[in-house]
Order: structure tokens, then C-alpha cells, then sequence
């Protein structure tokens, strides 16, 4: 199917140097009816796959929008000046939306991405199993069905029905990573798989924050 998405990006007088949690922090604040942009209801979490998505591309912020969340950001796109992260605060001098159409879904080809931020695969049960399988290959494995699962969950809330068997390979070194001032194990890498996924969408546990960033590399056919 064709997926939808927009690329929003500004830039400041200086180099943005705060995190990308306080990024959404600004803007879920000073924006709070739309709830794609900080994905909380009645203070519960909205559990789904975000169409609003915080990341850091080349040291420039990038704000991803895909369905519904590309509403909300045309919405809000002129609507600020200055961004403030932390204490500091940011003078907006300039600003771009890039709006796509883009293939998502099973595909006749293979299709190898790299992780532009660490992949976080495990919640505390899968962990747990990971550090006790006995080889690599074991291992290997289990992040191969996880990476299957984390698109098909993808897919499910995006309204895509995949049509037959996902097969992917992965290519990826362990790493840790900082979420909320705790440490996470993570992947950087690539992967391979016979599925489309459009640039700059986040795959794992918590896209929103930007973890999970992916971008196409290359792709051959299935021969």
C-alpha cells in the first residue's frame, strides 16, 4: 500500500545541543489538544504505533508525520518561533515539510536498511530470555522473529493486512542506550527483509522518542 508521511525540519541561529525528549517536551506542551503529539489520553498512554515521530537527522531536528499525524503538523507548522529545550531557548530561521508517498508492506524485492538510532527489541520478559540462550545463531534468531514481529504490530495499526510469510536477516552489534535515565540494551545496524518501510520510520519500542530510525540503503530483486 502507499503510506503518507511528512517530513517537518527546522533550523535555529545556533546548533541545537539538548535531547530529543526535551524536543517533544516542547512541543506536547505548547501544543497539548493534539494528542499525536505526545500520545496520552486523560493521562493514560496511548498504546499504538505513534504517527507522530521526534528525531535527529544530521544534527537537525526531524519531525515525522505519518496518517493522522500529518494533519496535526501542517496544523501547527507556522505556529512557533522560537523552540525552547531546557533552558535554552531556539529562534526558528528556518523551516521545511516534505510530504511523501511511499510504498509500505510485503514486496517482491529485498530490502536492506540500516538503523540510523539504536533498535530497542526487548521488554523486561524478552530480555530475559535473550541473555539465556546458549549461541549467537540462538540469539540471532530470536532477533530476527522480533524485528518480524515489531512490523507486523507496525502493520496492524497502520491498517495493513500482510499478506504472506515476512522473511528478514539481520546485521547488528549490541550497544546501550539511555531512555529516561535508564540503560537499555540496543542494536545498531541493518537489516534485510522483504518488506517496503518509508525512510525516517521508527521500529521497536518507543519510535515516538525517535529509537528505531530506519533508512532503505539498497534493494535487489528476488531472483
Amino acid at each position: 500500500m502507499k503510506l503518507k508521511t511528512l517530513e517537518m525540519t527546522f533550523r535555529s541561529t545556533k546548533e541545537f545541543k539538548e535531547n530529543i525528549l526535551c524536543t517533544r517536551g516542547f512541543f506536547a506542551t505548547k501544543f497539548n489538544e493534539y494528542v499525536q503529539l505526545h500520545n496520552h489520553t486523560a493521562d493514560k498512554l496511548v498504546y499504538s504505533y505513534p504517527t507522530i515521530q521526534y528525531k535527529v537527522v544530521r544534527n537537525r531536528p526531524l519531525i515525522l508525520g505519518v496518517n493522522e499525524g500529518i494533519d496535526v503538523l501542517k496544523e501547527i507548522f507556522d505556529e512557533f518561533d522560537t523552540v525552547k529545550l531546557g533552558d535554552t531557548e531556539y529562534e526558528i530561521i528556518q523551516r521545511s515539510m516534505t510530504i511523501k508517498k511511499q510504498e509500505f508492506g510485503l514486496s517482491d524485492k529485498n530490502h536492506f536498511y540500516e538503523f540510523l538510532t539504536p533498535w530497542l527489541p526487548f521488554n523486561k520478559e524478552n530480555y530475559e530470555k535473550f541473555v539465556n540462550l546458549k549461541t549467537m545463531e540462538e540469539q540471532k534468531d530470536m532477533l530476527r522473529r522480533i524485528l518480524t514481529g515489531n512490523l507486523l504490530s507496525m502493520s496492524k495499526d497502520l491498517g495493513y493486512t500482510v499478506p504472506d510469510k515476512i522473511i528478514c536477516d539481520i546485521d547488528v552489534q549490541v550497544t546501550k542506550s539511555e531512555y529516561k535515565k535508564v540503560d537499555f540494551i540496543s542494536f545498531y545496524g541493518g537489516f534485510m527483509v522483504n518488506f517496503s518501510i518509508p525512510d525516517y520510520m521508527g521500529i521497536g519500542k518507543s519510535p515516538a522518542m525517535g529509537m528505531g530510525t530506519v533508512k532503505k540503503i539498497r534493494v535487489y530483486r528476488n531472483d
